[in-house]
C-alpha cells in the first residue's frame, strides 16, 4: 500500500501565496517522477508541474514564473510553492507519484480557492 497525504489548501487572496506539500508513505522502494495536477470546476484535469528524481522540472505555461515545484527524495516529500495567485488558479490540486516498478499513484486532492 502507498499513501499520499496532501497538506490542506485554503482560501487565498489574489496576489497571495500558498505552499502545498505531499507526503508519500507505505511500501515505497523508489519514487521516480512526481507532479502536481489540478482540476477546476467544469474543466478537465491539467498538469501543473512535474519533477524528475534528478530534479528536472516542467511547468504548465499558465504557472511558469509563479509556481515552483520541489522534492525531498530522502523524505519522500513533494512541494509546490505558489506565488502571485490568480482566481484562475482555483482548483483541486492533486499530487502524483510514479514508483519504480509500481506505476502511478494519486493523492485525494486539496482545494485551493483564490478569491477576494
Amino acid at each position: 500500500q502507498v499513501q499520499l497525504r496532501e497538506s490542506r489548501g485554503g482560501l487565498v487572496q489574489p496576489g497571495g501565496s500558498l505552499r502545498l506539500s505531499c507526503a508519500a508513505s507505505g511500501n515505497i522502494f523508489r519514487i521516480d517522477d512526481m507532479g502536481w495536477y489540478r482540476q477546476a470546476p467544469g474543466k478537465q484535469r491539467e498538469l501543473v508541474a512535474t519533477i524528475t528524481r534528478g530534479g528536472s522540472t516542467n511547468y504548465a505555461d499558465s504557472v511558469k514564473g509563479r509556481f515552483t515545484i520541489s522534492r525531498d527524495n530522502a523524505r519522500n516529500m513533494l512541494y509546490l510553492q505558489m506565488n502571485s495567485l490568480k482566481p484562475d488558479d482555483t482548483a483541486v490540486y492533486c499530487c502524483n507519484v510514479v514508483l519504480q516498478f509500481r506505476g502511478a499513484y494519486w493523492g485525494q486532492g486539496t482545494q485551493v480557492t483564490v478569491s477576494s
